[in-house]
């Protein structure tokens, strides 16, 4: 008979802290926590391989989604005819890919899937829901401290507090900046030297409580086992590459901000201005690509938050949740075919922006992954399954219609992973992927 495993060393507690200049650093889960936890397998560390052309990242979450019947090609493959939305990207048809029977696995709910957009995690309309890293900032951690900005998270109409597309490794919600002068403001417009000056104590500050702490953390190491020494190392480790995102931020507080030829925008002051705020935050997005401020932004479109919009000779008769409500009204049909159709317009103008854009004599879109879709297959029934997504640039073979089954979806957190790796990062897994993307190819 085996007997199990015992010892006579008392079990450190969780709650158990390092500290210094009155600050808490919580520990990481340690196997002298609790015999519990003696099974969990130790994390292996990210190193990601930089280097090379820089790449970009840029999420956009509608979350009413495209009215399907006009979205979804028929035919799939490189030879499919565009459907009447697709149509308005023609254009661009080679610098992109349509797919279809594409969903993250177990993220239900109706409409708090848009926090999963780019997170994945599963059954986000539960009590006990927790959500987890999101993709650009996933991105941000690793390579974040190679621009101005780690990410950008923006918004239009958002309902905050409640709705992001970004959120923290720890499941806490980064709220979107909604307004394009604000952002504008912080990557072109340079501050006094005063507000520079307060902005390098903080991240000192930050810095010295970092340093406070690393003598009790030598310390810690020689009361734990082995296993919990290699979890320590791994967490100053973290701990130390914060240290070093923090003195590249503190650096890029010294340098002058890039200039651009363009004025500060004019936010509109009516959130029925929905499709002007969707234009000034594309121009936002192209602006910081263009100066490498940042190589990883998102984007919600909050349209359940936004109320009758207007746009060129169009005016809505109702709220634009209530019009995907349409219950096969025609008006209502004909209402959001034209909303869909200006989203389709924007997505166009933004693939010629960035076409036109030249890095290193290649065009920005070629290094810049747009992916654009919704939590919702259809708004009309709620259903989080069959995403209507667009990938585009990035440097793929595009130009096609990934089609996949409908009823049973190919996990599009696959897609994360292959944007990840064509990023340069070290990557074979996220959330819920099975592995990279099926049918996509670097060109």
């Amino acid at each position: 008979m085996n007997t199990p495993f015992t010892s006579n060393r008392s079990a450190l507690s969780r709650r158990k802290f390092l500290h210094g200049a009155g600050i808490f650093l919580s520990l990481p889960l340690l196997d002298a926590m609790s015999p519990a936890f003696a099974g969990v397998k130790k994390r292996a560390a990210d190193d990601p391989i930089l280097g090379g052309k820089p790449r970009r990242i840029f999420g956009v979450c509608n979350n009413l989604g495209l009215l399907p019947e006009h979205f979804f090609p028929k035919a799939s493959g490189r030879d499919y005819a565009p459907s009447p939305y697709l149509e308005l990207l023609k254009e661009h048809r080679s610098d992109l890919t349509v797919f279809s029977g594409v969903s993250h696995p177990e993220v239900d709910g109706g409409h708090p899937a848009d926090n999963c957009f780019l997170t994945a995690a599963p059954h986000p309309g539960s009590s006990g829901f927790r959500n987890t890293i999101s993709l650009d900032q996933y991105v941000g951690e690793r390579i974040g401290h190679l621009t101005r900005f780690p990410s950008l998270t923006l918004g239009v109409n958002v309902q905050q507090g409640q709705r992001s597309l970004s959120w923290t490794g720890s499941g806490v919600l980064i709220p979107c900046e909604e307004k394009a002068a604000d952002v504008f403001a912080r990557m072109f417009l340079q501050g006094t030297q005063a507000e520079t000056e307060a902005q390098v104590r903080k991240l000192e500050t930050g810095r010295s409580i970092l340093d406070a702490v690393a003598g009790q953390a030598k310390d810690l190491r020689h009361t734990v086992g082995v296993r919990d020494r290699e979890r320590l190392d791994q967490y100053f480790t973290s701990v130390r590459e914060l240290e070093q995102r923090m003195q590249m931020s503190r650096e890029w507080e010294h340098k002058p901000k890039p200039k651009v030829n363009a004025t500060v925008p004019l936010d509109p002051a009516s959130p029925k201005a929905y499709m002007d705020k969707v234009k000034l935050m594309y121009d936002m997005a192209r602006l910081a690509f263009e100066t490498d401020s940042t190589r990883s932004i998102s984007l919600l479109l909050d349209s359940v938050n936004s109320p009758a919009i207007e746009f060129g000779d169009v005016k809505t008769s109702d709220g634009y949740h209530n019009l995907s409500h349409h219950g096969k009204s025609k008006e209502k049909l004909a209402q959001l075919k034209s909303i869909d159709e200006w989203h389709m317009r924007l997505l166009a103008e933004l693939f010629t922006q960035l076409k036109a854009v030249r890095e290193d004599g290649e065009p920005l879109l070629d290094r810049t992954m747009i992916l654009y879709g919704s939590n919702l297959g259809n708004a009309n029934t709620h259903v989080t399954t069959n995403m209507p997504t667009v990938f585009a640039g990035g440097g793929f073979k595009h130009g096609q219609h990934l089609a996949f089954d409908t009823h049973h979806n190919y996990p599009l957190p696959n897609l994360f992973v292959s944007m990840l790796q064509r990023m340069g990062l070290e990557a074979d897994k996220f959330a819920s992927s099975t592995g990279t993307m099926r049918g996509l190819e670097l060109a």
